[in-house]
């Protein structure tokens, strides 16, 4: 009996049994010092607090576009020009910059990362044309993906039990700090003018670089780690080839986001129309909906440490689907919407720190590469979803958008269901040969 059931243990079963045994000693791996596992729940709320105040500065000028017409004499449809430089600027950064991460000392490129945002920033706010302010926006946006590098230095310093659990707290503030970027800066435009809300984020970011310089130790680089920066842009290329856990996951990464930005870029249009007619600054604090969502969803990253990422995806995206029938009545009742934005915000959220949990666990020596890869993306999803959905709005109205976020929902659902197994192979196989390519 016993030698029957022996037979049923596959090769497979025994890999997952040495990969387990090997990625319980992430404090062994080479590269990685015992200062740089130390990683305290202070400097894990730091790293979240940066990333958020970095990813806010690509949504701060939406709110202000009106008021930089205005001010520069420019045509609405000229000034709407901003919102898209910022974010091919950013999608610019995420391939040509946060590679940089796996190059050189983390320390250094963050630093040097947030000290240009707060001077590109200051030129902002001292802009005289519309060539200068143009010009320090897009540099602005190019240089926010310091998030995604400090969600691969997060990954590379925490141990490999902690390691979903601290990249949920800083993938975390990313959200909120996507959530709440437009409500701050309306805000403080309101009170002080739209330039001040620069020089505010100037002087912000100068005193995060100074207290991450003091919390981060260097990171020492292996000889074998130091390719050139050419090598490590072709190298991404490899990563998607010969990575079938970054694709699954980039698509449901991809599909994700295009639902979230179904939402968030289109209910300003119901919202500010009859019946309802709400103002910009009631808007703006629907934001912290999605904010209760996102912190209710740390808890994802913990269970990706537990082995449960599979299960999680799949609750959540089951979730996400649902959450499409409480948004639509926001036409009728503000109070299910609320509820369906906490659902919605809570499921993407989820599912986004499982993936990045499971990709960095992968390959935790490629953490910037596999970030940008996965963050692209992101990008493309989140653009996908501003464009369709107002024009499905302009079509079918409100009732049409959620139809679409349902759609979309269903569909990544059903990719999940269709790739999990597919998904549990790669990440076994993946892992595994990438602790022996360490060796």
């Amino acid at each position: 009996m016993c030698e029957l059931i022996g037979t049923k243990i596959t090769y497979r079963s025994v890999c997952y049994v040495e990969v387990l045994a090997l990625t319980t000693t992430t404090e062994h791996r080479p590269g990685k010092t015992g200062a740089q596992a130390q990683l305290s729940n202070a400097t894990l709320l730091l790293y979240a607090i940066i990333s958020g105040a970095a990813v806010a500065t690509v949504y701060y000028a939406q709110p202000l576009l009106e008021a930089m017409a205005s001010e520069f004499g420019i045509s609405s449809t000229i000034i709407g020009s901003i919102v898209t430089m910022t974010q091919i600027c950013y999608a610019l950064g995420l391939f040509f910059l946060v590679p940089l991460g796996d190059l050189l000392d983390p320390r250094r490129l963050v630093t040097g990362m947030l000290i240009c945002i707060a001077l590109a920033s200051a030129f902002v706010a001292l802009a005289s044309n519309a060539w200068a302010l143009f010009i320090s926006i897009g540099i602005v946006g190019s240089q926010a993906v310091v998030a995604q590098v400090l969600v691969a230095l997060t990954a590379h310093r925490a141990s490999s039990e902690r390691r979903g659990q601290a990249i949920g707290i800083v993938t975390s503030g990313i959200v909120i700090g996507i959530l709440l970027g437009r409500t701050f800066a309306g805000s403080l435009a309101d009170l002080a003018g739209w330039r001040a809300v620069y020089v505010v984020t100037s002087v912000i970011m100068t005193c995060l670089a100074l207290l991450f310089l003091k919390v981060t130790p260097a990171v020492q680089r292996l000889p074998s780690d130091r390719r050139t920066y050419l090598g490590m842009l072709r190298s991404m290329k490899d990563l998607f080839v010969h990575l079938p856990l970054l694709r699954i996951r980039g698509a449901l990464a991809f599909l994700i986001f295009f639902d979230f930005s179904i939402l968030w870029s289109s209910m300003v249009l119901p919202m500010s129309a009859s019946p309802l007619s709400f103002s910009h600054t009631v808007i703006g604090l629907f934001g912290l909906a999605g904010v209760a969502g996102a912190l209710a969803a740390r808890r994802a990253g913990r269970l990706a440490d537990r082995g449960l990422g599979q299960w999680t995806t799949g609750i959540a995206l089951l979730l996400l689907a649902i959450s499409w029938w409480p948004i639509s009545f926001l036409q009728h009742s503000i109070w299910p919407f609320i509820v369906g934005v906490i659902m919605l915000d809570l499921a993407v959220q989820a599912v986004h720190v499982t993936n990045q949990s499971m990709i960095l666990k992968a390959r935790p020596e490629a953490g910037s590469r596999l970030t940008a890869g996965y963050m692209m993306f992101y990008s493309f999803g989140s653009a996908a979803g501003a464009v369709l959905s107002t024009w499905i709005y302009s079509w079918a109205g409100w009732f049409g958008v959620c139809i679409l976020g349902a759609a979309v929902s269903v569909i990544a659902l059903v990719f999940w269901a269709c790739t999990v197994r597919m998904d549990d192979t790669a990440r076994g196989a993946e892992i595994f040969g990438g602790i022996h390519q360490q060796k």
